[in-house]
C-alpha cells in the first residue's frame, strides 16, 4: 500500500491539522467557550466539510477551505484591530471580553481602574 493525496482521507486529514495549529496559535480567542461548544464547532465542520467532498469533489472543498481562511485572516488583519483590539493577542481583553459579550474579568470581579495606579511606581 502506497501513500497517496488523492483520498478524502488526506483532505480530512489536511482539515483537522489546520484546525488543531488554529486552536493552538488562536485558542485565547475562545477562553470563554464551553468546552462542547469548541467539539461541536469541530464536529460540524468535519460533518460540512466531509458532505461537501463527497458530493461537490475536491475543488469546492478546497476553494470553501480558501474562503473560509480569507474570512480569518479578514476578521484578525483588519476587523478586530478596526476595534481597537490586537488581532493576534485579544488584547486589551477587556475590550474584547465586551466586543464578544462575555463578563470582564472572567470571575465575575469588578475590573481594577488602570487610572488608580497611574504615575504610582509602587503598584
Amino acid at each position: 500500500m502506497t501513500f497517496s493525496t488523492d483520498t478524502p482521507w488526506f483532505d480530512m486529514a489536511l482539515l483537522s491539522a489546520f484546525m488543531v495549529v488554529g486552536h493552538i496559535v488562536f485558542g485565547h480567542f475562545e477562553e470563554q467557550t464551553p468546552r462542547w461548544r469548541k467539539l461541536l464547532k469541530f464536529a460540524f465542520i468535519l460533518l460540512c466539510s466531509a458532505l461537501i467532498l463527497a458530493t461537490l469533489g475536491r475543488p469546492v472543498f478546497y476553494s470553501v477551505l480558501a474562503v473560509c481562511l480569507l474570512l480569518v485572516i479578514i476578521v484578525h488583519a483588519w476587523w478586530l484591530p478596526k476595534n481597537g483590539i490586537n488581532g493576534w493577542t485579544g488584547e486589551p481583553k477587556d475590550k474584547y471580553y465586551r466586543l464578544r459579550g462575555w463578563p470582564y474579568p472572567p470571575d465575575g470581579r469588578p475590573s481594577p481602574n488602570r487610572d488608580q495606579n497611574a504615575g504610582n511606581p509602587a503598584a
